[in-house]
Order: structure tokens, then sequence, then C-alpha cells
């Protein structure tokens, strides 16, 4: 699917790849929603898993909310243009049957709803945490599908809207 795009994707095509008859990913996945929605609930897990990577690098102060989150962001850019199509179907699904299971994506993001709780107060975390998921990926939305590509410097722009934004929501 990150090659070729979802349209193209099939479960025969997937078993000639992996080299096994397409009858024995039947037992896996009943049929092309099913492995939909494990390959979106796997790309997000793989998301969750480099957003706890870099939580527990030594060098980000626990203490600092806001860099935490700064750095969360980065590493949620990053990983949306290594896995840009994996990325966009794990975002974008509209179909239920394909969409990651909700109470697993609710456990993956409550450690950051804490962060951000740190940073604006358990109150408004929900609604700051919505607000900062929805730049971020409006962000990234734009640079993987080469929408409003106007010059400049792009990190820069993500820098610059990610700490205005945070600023925002800081309590005094």
């Amino acid at each position: 699917a990150q090659r070729e795009g979802v349209d193209a994707l099939s479960l025969g095509k997937l078993a000639e790849r992996l080299g096994v008859k397409a009858p024995s990913l039947y037992r896996y996945f009943k049929n092309k929603a099913a492995l939909l929605k494990a390959v979106n609930q796997a790309t997000l897990g793989e998301l969750f898993a480099a957003f706890q990577q870099t939580l527990s690098d030594d060098r980000l102060n626990s203490d600092e909310p806001h860099a935490q989150l700064v750095a969360i962001a980065h590493t949620f850019r990053r990983f949306a243009h290594q896995y840009p199509r994996r990325y966009v179907l794990a975002m974008t699904a509209q179909v239920s049957a394909t969409r990651p299971n909700e109470d697993r994506l609710v456990q993956m993001v409550l450690p950051i709803q804490a962060i951000m709780a740190k940073l604006t107060g358990e109150q408004a975390s929900l609604t700051a945490l919505r607000g900062l998921l929805a730049l971020i990926h409006g962000f990234v939305m734009l640079e993987v599908h080469e929408q409003l590509q106007r010059g400049g410097d792009l990190d820069a722009a993500f820098d610059d809207s990610l700490q205005a934004y945070l600023s925002g929501w800081q309590q005094e």
C-alpha cells in the first residue's frame, strides 16, 4: 500500500508480494477492509511508539510540557513524511470497518493529553490536544499533498505555528 496506494491493494497482490498463497492470508484477514484496519492500527501504533521513544529521551525534561509537546509534534511530522501513504491512509479512513480501534487510540493518546494538561490545566487539556493534533495533521497533509507550497522555510513555518499555538494555551 505504501508504494502503489490503497486502491491497488488486494489480498491476492499482497500474497504474491509476500510469497504466499492468497488463501493463507484469508486465515488472518477476512477481506480488504480487515487488512486495512490492521495496517491502520499498526501505523498508528508505530506513531505512538515513536512518541514514547521521543519522550524517553534523557535530554527532554519531563517538567517542561511545552518542550515535550514540541518534541511530539516534530516526531509526528517526521513519521508522516517517512510513511506518507500509510499516514494518509490511517488518518483519513472514511469507512468505519477500516478505522483503528477507537478505545485503543484513546489509550494511546491519554499520555499526551496528560502532558497537555500540565500546560493548560486539566479542564482545557482535551480541547487543546484536539487543536494541537489538528494543527500538526493539517500542516502535514498540506505538505504531503504538496499544497500551499509558496516558498519559504516550511520547517520554520511549522515551528512558528506550533510555538504560537502552544504559547496561546500556556497557563500563567
